[in-house]
Formats: structure tokens, sequence, C-alpha cells
């Protein structure tokens, strides 16, 4: 165990992803004092030296409070129109609150077509290393306002996966509404128990349940399929409680802090 924690700890490029969860209130408001001190771990990390990349969710979420809707749209051009309104109050936040550390953001939208046309998939690996070149932040998310089928890549734990494997970064760090993986659902069972460190996802599947709140689309069974992606593709993933963002800091401490799914690679190295 203390290995595995060593080697994550040794993470240069991280990627964390956010949830619309994490962002907003249950009314759809901003969070706003979340999001400032995901923006000072975030600026603090980037100074140490590392290179960070955000991939969040919040767009749709964030339009909820703004246009004074009071659930998630049904219809795909009513999401479209509210991922327009909630990814320009997004982008502005967190230049707004990043420029406060004195770092610089960029935005990054994506839809399927991206990722699956080889041309286009290099575009993006090409400008996301550029910009972590420049020592800038690039803010992944997917381009819901030009998405077909609602959401085409899935959902944003599938998305951060999917960056996390295009950029080769050594750790990928989802931030939940809850503490990580647990043998049961929390919020039914008190008796519930962590499961601290994940080798076999396939074990694991049958203990996720849908999404956590009304807010957001993802839940814990999109993240075990972000997971099977980064750990297949050599990349340790986490799954962390975005009510503590400060846990970054113990992460790279080596510390043990939420689910912990270990990478193929490393089975492989140690075996």
């Amino acid at each position: 165990m203390n290995d595995i924690l060593k080697d994550v700890s040794m993470a240069h490029r991280i990627v964390v992803k956010v949830g619309t969860s994490t962002l907003t209130y249950e009314r759809g408001t901003m969070n706003l004092k979340l999001i400032d001190r995901l923006s000072m771990v975030l600026s603090d990390l980037r100074n140490q030296g590392k290179e960070i990349i955000l991939v969040s969710s919040g767009a749709i979420g964030i339009a909820l409070g703004k246009l004074g809707l009071s659930e998630r749209p049904k219809d795909t051009k009513s999401k479209q129109a509210a991922a327009a309104v909630g990814q320009c109050e997004l982008m502005y936040l967190y230049d707004k609150m990043f420029s406060e550390y004195n770092n610089t953001v960029a935005q990054v939208l994506v839809t399927r077509d991206d990722i699956a046309i080889p041309r286009r998939k290099r575009n993006i690996q090409n400008t996301v290393t550029t910009l972590l070149e420049m020592g800038i932040i690039p803010v992944v998310n997917e381009n819901d306002t030009v998405s077909y089928d609602e959401i085409e890549i899935g959902d944003n734990d599938t998305l951060s996966a999917v960056v996390a494997d295009l950029v080769d970064a050594d750790l990928l760090v989802l931030f939940s509404d809850i503490d990580g993986l647990y043998d049961d659902d929390p919020h039914k069972n008190k008796n519930a128990k962590l499961l601290p460190v994940i080798y076999d996802i396939e074990a694991v599947k049958d203990v996720a349940g849908g999404a956590g709140t009304s807010r957001g689309t993802g839940g814990m069974v999109t993240k075990l399929e972000a997971a099977q992606h980064a750990v297949e593709a050599g990349i340790h993933m986490i799954i962390a409680n975005g009510n503590n963002v400060d846990a970054l800091y113990d992460i790279l401490d080596g510390k043990p802090v939420g689910t912990l799914f270990v990478s193929k690679n490393f089975e492989m190295e140690e075996e």
C-alpha cells in the first residue's frame, strides 16, 4: 500500500474533475467558497511545478440558478441553450478566481467527434500540451451547446478519463459528493464501509449506483467506467469528496484519500 501511495504522490501531470454537485448548491446557485478554494489549491499546485488540467462540469447546473429553473431541462435543445448560458458564466468565474492567484486558465470544449477523428484528436493533444508548456491551466468541458443526443461522450467522468489518456496524465482525481466507493450505498446504509484501494474493478461494479444529485448526470457507475479507462491506460485514479479539495495536498503527500484505483502498469511492474 505504501509503495502505491508513494507512486501516486510522484504524479506530475494531474487531471482533476469536479462535478455539478461540487460546484453548486441544491438550488443551482454557485458555491463560490468552494470554487475559490479549488482555484487556490490548483494554482498552488501549478506554482509548485505540477501540470494541472481541470475537467469541469457545471455549465447546465449553473444555468439553472441564473435562469431560475428548478430542474435540468429534459430536451436536447433546452440543454444546449442552458449550456450556452452556463458555460459563459462558469468560465468567467474561473478566469476571475484563478487570476486572483496569478494563474491563467484556457477554455477547451470538445465533442465525441473531436476524440474519434484522429486529426481532431491530435489537435486537442497539441493544444492542451502547448497550454501546459505555457504554464496555463486548461479547463475542459464537453461542448454541450453543439453536441447531439444530449451528452455525447456520456458525462464528464468519462470525459476526464479520456482527457487523462489523451495527455498521458499520471493521475486522475474525481471529486464527488461522497468520500469514495463504498461496499454499499452510504446514503441508505450507515454501516457501509469505504473501499480504500481497488485492484479489480469488475469485482466492485455491483455496488455502484446512479446519479447522486438532481443537478448532475454522473454517479458511481460512470466513475467506475472512468476508472476502467484510466487504469487500463496506465493512470492511477482517485475518487475523493469534493467538499475538501485540500485533499489534493494529502494525495501528493502520499496519504490515503478516498478510493484509489491502481494503474494496470503499476501492477505489472510489481509482479
